[in-house]
């Protein structure tokens, strides 16, 4: 790898993390993914919304728990395949209600455990330029270096919420 390589990706690297800054400032909304058997997204949702004012959307947990499991059960009753469910018309409402959502907020908090639909959710927010963050209830025994591509990472709800106050008070 070239030295003018290095430069350059740092060069770029320096001003997409200062553009970075700039939108964590100013988020107003933030996705709250996750998996839909997590029942601390709920609180965490609220604990956005009453200690940072900041419209945290997580309504795509209201199904409950087992949303996924009825749909593929529904889905092999009706004889279709893992394809034909997908391009279903109930798969293509609930994929838009939130891409829809994923689009309108300034930012995603992605908070584990949670799934592939929840890591593919923090890849399209964060390929779309927005800050995306990732919230660990402890530090992990088993580590993946991938989780680079967040903002940043956290092990506690505090601790993501003091630095969103942080960033919200010109502090970077």
């Amino acid at each position: 790898m070239s030295s003018a390589y290095i430069t350059e990706y740092h060069d770029y690297k320096n001003v997409f993390e200062l553009a970075q800054d700039e939108r964590i400032a100013e988020i107003k909304s933030i996705y709250v993914g996750g998996s839909l058997r997590n029942p601390k997204i709920v609180e965490f949702a609220h604990k956005i919304e009453t200690e940072l004012g900041i419209e945290a959307f997580a309504d795509w947990v209201q199904p409950g728990p087992e949303a996924d499991d009825f749909w593929r059960s529904y889905s092999k009753a009706r004889g279709w395949s893992y394809r034909q469910a997908l391009n279903s018309h109930g798969a293509a409402q609930i994929f838009d209600f939130d891409y829809a959502h994923l689009n309108r907020c300034d930012a995603m908090v992605l908070l584990l455990p949670a799934g592939k639909s929840a890591h593919m959710e923090l890849g399209f927010a964060r390929g779309s330029g927005k800050p995306g963050f990732v919230g660990f209830e402890e530090e992990p025994e088993r580590w993946d270096v991938m989780y680079k591509f967040a903002t940043e990472i956290f092990f506690s709800q505090e601790e993501f919420i003091d630095y969103l106050k942080e960033k919200k008070n010109g502090n970077r």
